[in-house]
Formats: structure tokens, sequence, C-alpha cells
């Protein structure tokens, strides 16, 4: 077939070094400028991790074997793309690139498996708002959410499976991404989605001891979805438990909130409580994580079709 087809994997973003922390962290806060100190405690997380994430480089991994896959068995010809919300390469300039390779039909799909208006929806926006300003007729079919797709629960409960055997922890806490309390005014799916996605991977794993908790909250005045996983490890302490594996269900590759929040913040705070906390690895570009993101790719195209 001559029809050139697409995806557009679209993720958070990060800096590329630390000089570029003022201008990524003013870009997530639409513009305004945040406080020096704000920036420079930004930068010292950074710092602590290495000076920089690995979520580029990740995500053009997980690029590149998705296309690869795509490509190994089908009629199709894929291309699969990759845009930044936050940090360059832009969404809106990979789309440009996109309608100049030629691409005339593609799935849009965020590297976010649980929807909110607030993450999911704002990539869906930022993408359909460079159609309209370059004036493209690329057809896009976007993935809103993909939290019960039957591979990522695979991929996530043979990683919780890998840390039981590895040091058999009394309970496990699955964690995502905090967001503001107001999401729950507009009925927003996902902390029901979060929830669901735990509760699967609990049953195909047979746990009887688990719970859900939030992470990496911004400083704000509004309140943001809790518990906490701070506050979780409070409470662990308090009641006996001295291991614990946390699973972030809410992230599919290593970056700032799971190298720093957890692996440096939460353990620190656990060792202070006695508590021996240990993290599931993330999916990165693992070949199940892949794929599932294939499964959901062919999936979704084949409504151009239907």
């Amino acid at each position: 077939m001559n029809e050139r087809w697409g995806v557009l994997l679209m993720a958070y973003g990060s800096p590329e070094k630390i000089d570029d922390v003022a201008a990524y962290f003013t870009h997530i806060r639409g513009g305004r400028p945040p406080s020096p100190e704000a920036v420079e405690d930004l930068k010292e997380r950074y710092r602590r991790i290495g000076g920089r994430s690995p979520l580029f480089e990740i995500t053009y991994r997980q690029a590149r074997a998705l296309e690869a896959r795509l490509n190994n068995d089908s009629e199709e010809r894929w291309r699969v793309y990759v845009g930044m919300r936050h940090a360059p390469p832009f969404i809106r300039e990979t789309i440009a690139q996109m309608k100049n390779d030629g691409v005339q039909r593609a799935v849009g799909l965020a590297l976010a498996p649980h929807y909110s208006r607030m993450s999911v929806g704002a990539y869906i926006e930022a993408a359909q708002q460079a159609l309209r300003e370059i004036q493209s007729s690329i057809q896009i079919r976007f993935v809103e959410s993909w939290h019960l797709h039957s591979l990522f629960l695979k991929a996530l409960s043979e990683r919780v499976r890998l840390g039981l055997e590895r040091f058999s922890p009394q309970e496990v806490v699955f964690t995502a991404h905090s967001l503001p309390e107001r999401i729950l005014s507009w009925n927003d799916p996902y902390p029901r989605q979060l929830l669901e996605t735990s509760q699967a991977v609990a049953e195909r794993v047979g746990l009887t001891k688990w719970r859900f908790a939030y992470q990496s909250a911004g400083h704000t005045p509004e309140p943001w979805l809790g518990p906490d996983l701070l506050d979780i490890l409070k409470e662990l302490g308090d009641e006996g438990d001295k291991t614990l594996l946390v699973c972030p269900v809410g992230f599919v590759a290593d970056h700032l909130e799971v190298l720093y929040d957890i692996d440096l913040e939460a353990r620190r705070r656990a060792e202070e409580l006695g508590i021996h906390l240990e993290r599931t690895e993330s999916l990165n570009d693992d070949p199940q994580f892949v794929a599932a993101l294939t499964a959901i790719v062919r999936e979704h195209s084949h409504i151009f079709i239907l």
C-alpha cells in the first residue's frame, strides 16, 4: 500500500540539561515564571538523579521498538513520531513534520494509560490545535485510555510478580501522579481508572494486601488528590509493616517522578520509619510493553476501516 500511516506518540517532556529547567518549568506553568527558589529546587532534584531525566531517550527507544514491531507483519508502512507536551520536540513541531512526510492517517497515543482532562485530554487538545494551526488534513484517531488493556496489565503484573519474588514484601502500594482535587467536580475518570488498573493487577497476581496512593503532588495552594505515598508510609510504619513494594502504575518510563520521588524521597522517608521499600522496574521499552502499545495502535487503526 502507498498510504503513509503514522503514530503520534506523546509524552510529557523533560529538560535536556540543567540550564533548561527554568524554561521548562515556565512552560509547564503556562508561561508564568516560577520563583528562583522553585527553579533551584527543581534543578537540585535533577542533579540528584544524575543531572537530567532519561525520559527523552526512553521515549525514543519505545518509538523505535514500536515502529519496528508495527512494520514487522503489516501491509501498511508505519512511522512512529514523538511529540512532547512541555519540551522539544513539541507536539506541534512533530505534527508539522508528519504533514511534510505525507502522513495521511495516524493514531495519537499519549504514554499515559489513564485519562484525565488535565493529562491525556491536554495532549489531545494540543495535537488538535496544531492540526488547525498548520491546516493539516491528517486524520488522527486518538486513544483516550488503555488502562485495562490485557497486554498492559500482563506487563505490569509480571513486574509485580518479579518484585514479590525478589524480597517478599508485606504489602504492595500502587501509585500515580496526583492531580488537583477540582477534577472530581468534572466527574473525571482518572481516580476510577487508576483503581481499576490496580485492582486488575492485584487480582492477576493474587495480592491479598495492597492499597493505592498518589505521589508527586504540585506545590500549589489548592488541594491535590490523596492519600499521598509519604503519608501512607507513616501509616504502614504505625501498623508494623516493614517491607513494601511500590508499583507506579501511572507511569510507563523512568523519569523524575520515579527516580527522585520514589527512589530517593520515598525511600528516604521509609528508611526513617524502619521500612524496607523497593520499586517495581519501569516498563520502558520492555518487549512485553511494546507488544501492548502495538496492539493498542492496531486496534485503533482499524477504526479507519470500520
